[in-house]
């Protein structure tokens, strides 16, 4: 649902053309400083030397092919000009966070959108505080515009600091990247954000002062390297008030209790232990203060080497089996100190090989998926094709060779990579009954990315809503993950930057598209949660550790009053929206799991939802002697980050187990509480469209796409809930109330397929583009010999 499955993006939903759209209105600008340089400008309107957008629409529509007519006049009005409104004389107030400090702003800014083929703009404020840049404009001033899935922290025309990813001066039309000192100041500002909206800001008509301050203000507290107290996080923190009544219903894991009912709910106490050592980080800093090991384990073992080098637990399974993670030690160190580590590792390796403990199955994931430097650069080729400048000839441009730069990117092939590797891990512990160890540098990265989707696949309560944001706090949170180098919050490091959560979440997107009712969340919930990492008042993401956290929750370098930091969660979304648009993060076909009765579960207590239809295999021989050394010596070489020739099982054995494994599963009804292996195949794994597309008008599906089904399901639930309420009252006098339906939906016709994020359509019609097909032909000559080709998919719908 909501994918674009390698699929052209001219099948978007088009209106027939407006005629009153073709015209060119030429609006008197506000009082300005000397006007600009003369624009040559042609009777359609020219942007600049090229073809403005309504020029090419028109040429497309005619077919002919004309060459278009020469300038005949020179018009004062610059091109940012076109369909500018006017300025409201109401003042636009400015809303200020607790902590934030309005920095610097300038005047007579106009803000360029290029909607429905044709170059628009809104004059207004530019400001700068230390927590985001805000654009005050007219464009908000009626109630009927605001976007009713409204963040209240984040505006529409509203930036962070930490979402600004690149800035662009344009400089006698040449775009140039802006960091540092500037000489000199741009016309016009171009700002890419994280999320990947595209903001155009004309500073030709500003004030010079106005502009320098502006500017270099924008590039110093957005691109230079900061120091982590300096963030707004902290400042929020210490004027913010507290809210004491706020109810969580998530596990935070940072109690000892937390991990010990973990254990308990997924049987894992028997072999597993709770351990307190780190308390104080005796033991490492980048591990939590409790945190899971074998029983078999000593503390003195533990502390021998900072937590290297020990099998950390982070789920079990229904047979016993467990999947374990592993930080590994440095590679190419001395040979003395090799030697003491395989020694170390050989001793950890024969306490846990005994039973209670199951068959122990190593993968050096530094091996067998790409490196953080290879995921940072797919993602940079990826987001690339979404990153459209405002202009939607460069949108369409790029659809006759969508596919090609969609496999180019490699960025799907990673995640289909992931899946695969998640899918080989449940093979072991569901088929194989063996417990997997992964084993990564600092088990934070990649660890963390096939740990959880493990569990998302193997256990339903990790797909409830609470259930997942517990699970981000156990593997994630807790588990050291580095979101602050690996977001680059500081801008310190570049090389540290990799969008691992991002993959993580794209991971899951691919399940949730693909199985809809298995999840209590919906795809709008994980695409709000990837924008969270980017609002720098929650502490979730702004950490490389549990330990720098505390590190620095006392305000020394501040007042005594401010003693403790009281950080909020971005689990608390009621500081981000309102209930009724909270109402869009859940998921209204989910059903919850069914508790059964005690008699059925004692019979069922230790059998999986999907392990009666999974096919029987051949049961494993019992190991000989002999195996488990050759087991430790793989072992070994995997921990100490040497790369090995084959796995236990050969390659070939590999693949058959997993084929066998993975096509079974398929040929059998889906358990929706059970156990949930995602499709890998080429079509399978898709682009998750609301996240990517989202600020794209042209790539929107007007009262189509995912809004269109949850519609009609919303209406088949009301009929039923209606019959039922007849129901009840001809049995009972007091009426049982149904589920709420969503009322934002209850109009869909006027909505995008990219709901709730994409704006509701003020102009609904948008003039007929031609197909990709007709862009391939339009330079052959029988050209004008065809009739024009036009895909107008309203009437489809």
């Amino acid at each position: 649902m909501g994918g674009v499955n390698y699929v052209s993006r001219r099948r978007a939903a088009l209106q027939p053309e407006d005629p009153d759209e073709e015209s060119w209105e030429e609006l008197v600008p506000p009082p300005l400083p000397p006007p600009p340089r003369p624009l040559a400008s042609t009777a359609a309107g020219s942007w600049g030397g090229q073809e403005a957008p309504g020029a090419m629409l028109g040429k497309g529509a005619g077919g002919s092919g004309a060459k278009p007519a020469k300038p005949s006049f020179v018009s004062y009005v610059s091109p940012e000009e076109i369909h500018i409104k006017e300025p409201i004389e109401k003042e636009v107030n400015l809303h200020l966070l607790p902590g934030e400090l309005l920095l610097c702003e300038a005047n007579t800014v106009l803000k360029c959108v290029q909607e429905d083929g044709s170059n628009r703009g809104a004059c207004g404020k530019l400001i700068c505080t230390n927590f985001k840049i805000a654009f005050l404009g007219d464009e908000s001033a009626s109630d009927d515009n605001e976007p009713e899935f409204k963040n209240k922290i984040i505006g529409e025309n509203d930036i962070t600091l930490h979402c600004i990813d690149h800035i662009y001066g344009v400089y006698d039309e040449k775009k140039k990247s802006l960091s540092g000192q500037l000489k000199k100041y741009p016309d016009k500002l171009i700002i890419y954000c994280k999320d990947l909206r595209v903001f155009h800001f004309c500073l030709r008509y500003t004030k010079e002062e106005e502009v320098k301050r502006i500017v270099s203000g924008i590039v110093h507290h957005s691109q230079t390297p900061k120091l982590l107290k300096r963030l707004f996080l902290f400042s929020y923190a210490t004027a913010a008030p507290t809210n004491a009544d706020t109810q969580n219903q998530t596990v935070m894991f940072d109690a000892i209790k937390d991990w010990r009912e973990e254990l308990e709910r997924t049987k894992g106490n028997m072999k597993y232990k709770v351990l307190s050592a780190n308390e104080a980080y005796k033991v490492s800093e980048k591990l939590p203060l409790y945190f899971v090991v074998p029983m078999s384990l000593s503390e003195e073992r533990i502390l021998q080497y900072q937590g290297r080098g020990i099998p950390i637990w982070c789920w079990s399974c229904h047979n016993g089996a467990s999947l374990l993670k592993m930080s590994a030690f440095p590679k190419e160190q001395e040979d003395n100190t090799s030697q003491m580590h395989k020694i170390f590792l050989d001793g950890v390796y024969k306490t846990i090989n005994k039973p209670p403990y199951e068959v122990l199955k190593t993968d050096d994931l530094s091996s067998s998926l790409p490196s953080l430097q290879d995921i940072q650069a797919a993602y940079t080729r990826f987001k690339q094709l979404f990153l459209i400048d405002n202009n939607s000839t460069d949108f369409w441009d790029t659809d006759v060779k969508w596919f090609s730069l969609l496999e180019s990117t490699n960025w799907l092939e990673i995640v289909r990579r992931c899946l695969k590797k998640a899918i080989e891990v449940v093979e072991y512990l569901e088929e194989q009954n063996t417990n997997v160890l992964l084993v990564e540098e600092n088990a934070s990265d990649l660890c963390c990315v096939i740990s959880s989707l493990v569990q998302v696949m193997m256990d339903s309560h990790y797909r409830t809503k609470f259930g997942f944001q517990s699970l981000i706090q156990k593997e994630w949170v807790m588990g050291g993950h580095c979101f602050l180098d690996r977001c680059n919050h500081l801008r310190q490091n570049d090389k540290e930057e990799a969008p691992v959560f991002l993959l993580f979440l794209d991971c899951v997107w691919q399940l949730v598209q693909q199985y809809p009712p298995a999840f209590e969340f919906t795809e709008t919930y994980l695409t709000v949660l990837s924008d969270s990492l980017y609002i720098p008042i929650f502490s979730t993401f702004f950490f490389n550790s549990q330990h720098q956290k505390d590190a620095n929750m006392s305000g020394e370098g501040h007042n005594a009053q401010s003693s403790h930091f009281r950080f909020l969660t971005v689990w608390d979304w009621s500081v981000q929206f309102e209930p009724k648009a909270q109402v869009l993060l859940n998921n209204p076909l989910y059903v919850d799991k069914p508790k059964l009765d005690k008699s059925q579960r004692k019979t069922t207590r230790f059998k999986h939802h999907r392990q009666l239809s999974l096919p029987l295999t051949q049961t494993k021989s019992s190991p000989k002697r002999g195996f488990f050394r050759e087991e430790t010596d793989h072992f070994i070489k995997n921990i100490l980050g040497k790369r090995i020739s084959k796995l236990i099982n050969s390659s070939d054995e590999l693949h058959n187990n997993f084929s066998e494994f993975y096509d079974s599963w398929h040929c059998k009804p889906v358990d929706f509480h059970g156990l949930l292996l995602p499709h890998i195949e080429g079509p399978g794994i898709k682009v998750w469209a609301q996240r990517y597309l989202r600020w794209i008008p042209e790539a929107q599906l007007l009262g189509g796409g995912t809004v269109a089904t949850a519609t009609k399901i919303l209406d088949m639930i009301e009929e039923v809930q209606r019959l039922q309420k007849k129901m009840d009252e001809k049995h009972s006098p007091t009426v049982t109330q149904g589920r709420e339906a969503l009322p934002m939906l209850r109009n869909s016709a006027r909505l995008s397929s990219l709901f709730p994020f994409a704006l509701l359509q003020r102009h609904s019609l948008k003039p007929v583009l031609p197909t990709s097909t007709w862009k391939d032909l339009e330079d052959e000559d029988d050209l004008a010999k065809r009739d024009d080709e036009f895909v107008d998919l309203s009437e489809v719908i």
